[in-house]
């Protein structure tokens, strides 16, 4: 009897995660079904059907549209709908991946049934409290059957937060499964459809950013400091800046000016942002997976963070942490343009065969 994986998203990075253990558990047919549960976390206008077809997987057999409201009522809304989804159904394993709201709330209603819970890109920490998402990380963790870690740094936070080595599996990383899915796309894609093509003809070379995180974005000081320190930079190298709804309002709100060099659009679907920091000569980020994507193409990355819960990237790979200091975020932004950047090199198991490792584990943990 083929076992039931649930595959958990609620928002749009959390499906490009999943899609390659979809693509791997279809290559595992006779062993395992699969339903894909979105919880709605997140409303996305770009997740339409081109979305799911993008990503080689079909889309969601449940939506819960349990966004919005506070963490807690989120959280709570997430519980309630996925119970009732788990009762029905019965799986054989919840897979939860990431950080983000559904994460946690997913595998405590997993765990108090009974079920076993798996999480994909376990382990990872940055140390900051204040990060809803190291929150969740630390919690999931805590009830977690099978940890699946993306990087050595992964295996030693579990391993000295007293997890048993055994639970532990060190797999690679899928979004980097997904990347490389996604970039062969891109190489027989019309590439003129995309907004990205048209500002790639009007800067030869050029940088890209991207800043959402509230410790960057929601104090005038700081987000004032940050966008000065892009100015700056743009001067020497124009700046692409897709720009999330959050930071844009607050730029507006503290009339914080940029300067022409600095080319604000709106936010980018998945392949049209992909097809412009691939070629970028540089990528200023506060984001989590761009540090690893930019590190798994080899591109110079700049983050903008005090810490980083991806310690690989800056290890072996491609990113370097600066900072907030203006001063610090100019004086390395200038370092990489006169040298190049970093040469780093692509991580352990970071080969675009994450999921298969996943899936076989699976297999093995479930008796299959």
């Amino acid at each position: 009897m083929r076992k039931l994986i649930h595959l958990i998203a609620g928002a749009r990075p959390n499906f490009m995660k999943i899609a390659p253990i979809v693509r791997a558990l279809r290559e595992q047919a006779d062993t395992f079904e699969f339903r894909i549960i979105h919880t709605g976390q997140h409303y996305d206008r770009e997740m339409s059907d081109v979305f799911f077809e993008e990503l080689g997987i079909p889309a969601p057999d449940h939506h819960m549209e349990a966004g919005g409201g506070t963490h807690a009522q989120q959280t709570a809304r997430i519980m309630l709908a996925y119970e009732e989804i788990v009762l029905r159904e019965r799986p054989d394993c919840t897979l939860v991946v990431g950080d983000v709201n559904s994460t946690v709330a997913c595998s405590l209603v997993a765990k108090k049934l009974q079920l076993p819970v798996a999480h994909v890109e376990a382990g990872l920490r940055s140390g900051d409290l204040r990060m809803p998402e190291e929150i969740n990380r630390l919690v999931t963790d805590s009830i977690s059957d099978w940890l699946f870690v993306t990087e050595p740094a992964g295996q030693e936070n579990l391993l000295r937060e007293g997890k048993p080595a055994e639970r532990i599996f060190f797999v690679g990383h899928v979004m980097v499964d997904n990347l490389f899915y996604q970039v062969d796309l891109l190489r027989d894609a019309d590439l003129t459809r995309l907004e990205s093509s048209a500002i790639k003809a009007k800067h030869p070379r050029y940088g890209v950013v991207t800043l959402h995180r509230p410790s960057n974005v929601d104090d005038a000081q700081v987000l004032r400091g940050i966008m000065g320190a892009l100015a700056s930079v743009a001067a020497d190298l124009p700046l692409v800046f897709p720009v999330h709804p959050r930071t844009r309002a607050n730029i507006e709100r503290h009339g914080i000016q940029v300067p022409p060099q600095i080319e604000l659009t709106a936010p980018l679907s998945y392949m049209d942002f992909l097809n412009l920091w691939k070629d970028a000569a540089l990528v200023m980020t506060d984001s989590g997976g761009l540090q690893e994507e930019t590190t798994a193409l080899g591109v110079p990355c700049l983050t903008i963070r005090e810490n980083t819960e991806r310690p690989v990237t800056v290890s072996e790979g491609t990113n370097t942490l600066v900072g907030t200091v203006p001063e610090a975020i100019v004086a390395a932004a200038r370092q990489v343009l006169h040298s190049g950047g970093k040469v780093g090199q692509r991580p352990m198991f970071w080969d675009g065969r994450s999921a298969q490792r996943i899936v076989a584990e699976l297999a093995r943990q479930l008796g299959c």
